[in-house]
This record gives C-alpha cells, sequence and structure tokens, in this order.
C-alpha cells in the first residue's frame, strides 16, 4: 500500500476539473464524483459498517460538495475536506442512531431495584463509546484510506500526536479482542 507521501499527481484531480466543478459543470461533478467514490465509500461503510447507510452518507457529501462547488479552490485536492465530510457525517448517523434509541427507552430514575443491578463503577459507557469510535476511525483512515497520521489530524481535528496514540490504543484493544478469538 502506498502511504499519502508517496502519492503521485494522478492520486488527486487536475485544476481543470476543479475549476469546472466550481462552475457546476454536471460533466465535472460527475468524473469528481468517479474519482472519490471509491475512497469514501470504503471510508464511510467501515465507519457505519451498512452499505445501505454508507451510500446515504455519501450522497450528503456530494450533495454539499455541489453546494459549495463555487467555493473550491481549483489549485487545492479536495480529498481532506470530502474525507471530513464523511467522517462528520458517520459520526453525525451514530448520534442520530443514538438518539433514536434514547427515545424508546425508559427512564430507570423512578425504580430502585434497578439501580441495584447497574455496576457503580467503571467508565462511562458514552465514554468508551466515543473513544471507541475515535479509534475506529483513525484506523479506518489509517489503514484502508492509506491516509498519513497528519492528514488524519487535519481530518479529525486533532493534533498528530493525538492520532498516533488513538491508533496505537485501537490497534491494542483490537489485538486483546482478537486474542480470545484466535488460539
Amino acid at each position: 500500500m502506498k502511504r499519502a507521501e508517496e502519492t503521485e499527481a494522478t492520486d488527486c484531480p487536475d485544476a481543470r476539473m476543479l475549476e469546472a466543478v466550481r462552475r457546476r459543470d454536471p460533466e465535472a461533478l460527475g468524473e469528481l464524483f468517479e474519482f472519490y467514490f471509491d475512497r469514501l465509500y470504503n471510508v464511510a461503510y467501515r465507519m457505519v459498517g451498512d452499505h445501505a447507510h454508507a451510500e446515504d452518507i455519501l450522497q450528503e457529501v456530494f450533495l454539499k460538495l455541489h453546494r459549495a462547488a463555487d467555493q473550491l479552490d481549483p489549485a487545492r485536492d479536495p480529498g481532506p475536506w470530502l474525507a471530513t465530510l464523511t467522517r462528520n457525517a458517520c459520526r453525525e448517523r451514530w448520534r442520530s442512531a443514538g438518539r433514536r434509541v434514547d427515545r424508546h427507552a425508559r427512564s430507570l430514575d423512578n425504580d430502585a431495584s434497578f439501580h441495584e443491578t447497574l455496576p457503580a463503577e467503571g467508565d462511562d459507557p458514552e465514554d468508551q463509546t466515543l473513544q471507541s469510535e475515535r479509534g475506529r476511525e483513525v484506523v479506518v483512515l489509517r489503514d484502508f484510506h492509506d491516509m498519513a497520521h497528519e492528514e488524519i489530524a487535519g481530518v479529525v481535528g486533532a493534533r498528530s500526536s493525538t492520532v498516533r496514540k488513538r491508533y496505537s490504543r485501537a490497534l491494542a484493544e483490537l489485538r486483546d479482542h482478537l486474542k480470545g478469538l484466535i488460539a
């Protein structure tokens, strides 16, 4: 696999295509869609784990691209911006799924017997889920999208040292999980 710092000029669209996208030329928009679809779909699918949701997310991402096409800088690769849009759409999908669960959940505050069955110590489940999501997105962007830690830092809005730690922790967690499955 090629790392991001080894990429060739063919790994991003040329300035002429991006200028045509700025003008909302349907052919150029189609070319840009074809250029990035597989990469972004791969990221979305690996983050949400569902083909239909990944397709919906990509539809949202490319709709946002279309709406903001006139703001594209033809001198810059739109790939990191599109990856950020994809990541944010995945996280929004996770949040909305959590809200749907919250709406159907009943309150435990009024039933004292439930408090006795719930663990009193340990990490907050929401914090555990958030940490797991952050690790997953870093692993997906690094191992499946071939992005360097510095690029991932720009996408997720963190320092590259933080990204390295998340990546390392996620791999350690995966290794621990697989220990019990692989003899």
